[in-house]
């Protein structure tokens, strides 16, 4: 079943997800529809928050197939990069945010097997938009300084024609 997909300025977003204590039958549901929700609006990732969900679950495919991390962390990184991104849940904008260019990742997969895993380029950036939105975290957030400033300028000055 495909979701809606909650915009921004939704309360949901902005709130940190709940830990999943234990993977049932609700949950396996949700990451079904997530990922089936995910390819209809070709996205590359998902989190749960952003279907109204209040839970740490979020699901990436980068073009190797849909990968399901449940209470993902990433605990190490390294390097950074500026690249363009979109989110789903603020249609229409398209950002350049500076993100870790290679991560290491622990999570539960679906079956609630500890998965632990590296990941660099488009994987690593998507798995860090994704574990964001677990904890309230959009790409507005990530915007620098000078591109709040630069869009700031634009807005006035297209309002004052």
């Amino acid at each position: 079943m495909i979701l809606e997909i909650k915009k921004y300025p939704d309360p949901i977003l902005r709130k940190k997800a709940r830990e999943v204590k234990e993977i049932r039958e609700e949950e396996r549901e949700l990451i079904k529809n997530m990922i089936e929700t995910m390819y209809a609006q070709r996205g590359v990732g998902l989190a749960a928050p952003q279907v109204g969900v209040s839970k740490r679950i979020i699901v990436v495919d980068v073009g190797e197939g849909p990968r399901v991390f449940i209470n993902p962390k990433i605990i190490k990184k390294r390097g950074k990069e500026l690249s363009e991104e979109g989110c789903l849940s603020v249609p229409g904008v398209f950002l350049k945010i500076k993100r870790w260019k290679e991560i290491e990742v622990e999570a539960l997969d679906e079956n609630g097997e500890k998965v632990k895993l590296k990941a660099q380029g488009l994987f690593a950036r998507a798995l860090q938009q994704e574990i964001d939105h677990l904890n309230g975290i959009l790409i507005l957030d990530r915007m620098s300084f000078f591109e709040k400033i630069k869009r700031l300028l634009k807005k006035m000055f297209n309002t004052r024609r």
